[in-house]
């Protein structure tokens, strides 16, 4: 399994890291461990978690993705071995039950960094992230920024000085962001340097064939601040295995079960995903291993957070590591690309 540098720091991330936040609903404890095992069997060192996981997030089962792997941590004396990452839920999307409404602001994240370290059974996480900001701005699908002078946003600096404190004292070695745009992304830069807190490291943002956006600002920054992609949703919502293609609803998957994940659904993403279906197959390839594979490939990625609710759908994309494609293949997503820009937000 081929290891990039997570941003500036010392740290070696596998380029697939394992997603997690089926754990606890759409997977139980024992599928998460047989998930577990297999990946760091096969050079997956990374590892990535969150506090309102699993999702749809509910009062009920929030906090059981964390619990799942550090009691596998614990089984396993695997800690030392693992960069493990988890992340602090922002404002809205919810989660009301959740702190009484979660909040970027100093007391919100130390509580949140204690109750994940709790049920992680762990002195340190090796990545916390802000899961999404605490502002008015773009991200979850979002296009065409709206300003509000009113909004109640708490600021970025208090968000970051609270994340350093945590890293002074040892509960986290680094700091990351995710679903943060460009201006946010440079603003967390710009105020790290002026104060000398820690800088992110990395930035967990949506990236895929139908979802290409994060080219736009994003690729820039991490290259030259040192700020690398932690692509999620990969296969764009598992649209991208081309299972659902033709109208299907598989039994058990997660855009039957669930109705509000309709991100990368439509008419616009049907046809754009058939056509890299077509791509594929004329190449020998599945869906699923073109889709992963280009990911990948991007320069400006340090690591591929995949998810699986099957251990079929984990084998596939763990070997996604080992594909690579053809300077034709590359050039003919180009062209789709051209033809069909931006299918989903």
């Amino acid at each position: 399994m081929q290891k990039r540098t997570l941003g500036p720091t010392d740290l070696e991330v596998s380029l697939i890291c394992l997603g997690t936040m089926t754990w606890g609903q759409q997977n139980t404890e024992a599928e998460a461990f047989e998930q577990l095992d297999y990946a760091t069997s096969n050079g997956i060192n990374f590892i990535d978690a969150a506090e309102m996981y699993p999702v749809p997030p509910r009062k009920e089962t929030q906090g059981a993705t964390e619990i799942c792997l550090g009691n596998w941590l614990e089984r396993r004396g695997r800690r030392d071995d693992l960069i493990i990452a988890s992340k602090v839920a922002g404002p809205g999307n919810g989660l009301d039950y959740l702190r009484d409404g979660p909040r970027l602001t100093r007391p919100h994240i130390r509580a949140a960094v204690d109750a994940s370290l709790q049920r992680l059974k762990t002195d340190y996480i090796d990545l916390y992230q802000v899961h999404w900001p605490d502002r008015n701005t773009n991200f979850f699908g979002k296009l065409g920024y709206q300003h509000n002078a009113d909004e109640q946003a708490t600021p970025i600096g208090d968000t970051l000085e609270a994340l350093a404190e945590l890293v002074q004292e040892g509960k986290v070695r680094h700091v990351g962001l995710s679903n943060e745009t460009p201006w946010g992304t440079m603003r967390y830069l710009q105020l790290a340097e002026q104060n000398g807190w820690p800088r992110p490291v990395s930035i967990q943002n949506p990236y895929n064939l139908l979802n290409r956006s994060f080219e736009v600002g994003g690729a820039e920054i991490a290259h030259r601040e040192g700020v690398g992609l932690l692509a999620y949703s990969p296969l764009a919502f598992g649209v991208l295995s081309g299972k659902y293609l033709g109208g299907k609803k598989p039994e058990g998957a997660r855009l039957t079960l669930f109705e509000r994940f309709q991100r990368y659904s439509g008419p616009r993403a049907d046809v754009t995903t058939q056509a890299y279906a077509d791509l594929a197959a004329q190449h020998g390839l599945s869906l699923t291993q073109l889709a992963l594979a280009y990911v990948n490939s991007r320069s400006f990625v340090t690591s591929n957070i995949i998810g699986a609710t099957t251990m079929t759908q984990l084998k596939e994309n763990v070997a996604s590591a080992e594909v690579t494609l053809s300077a034709d293949v590359l050039q003919a997503i180009e062209d789709l690309h051209a033809e069909f820009t931006y299918p989903c937000p």
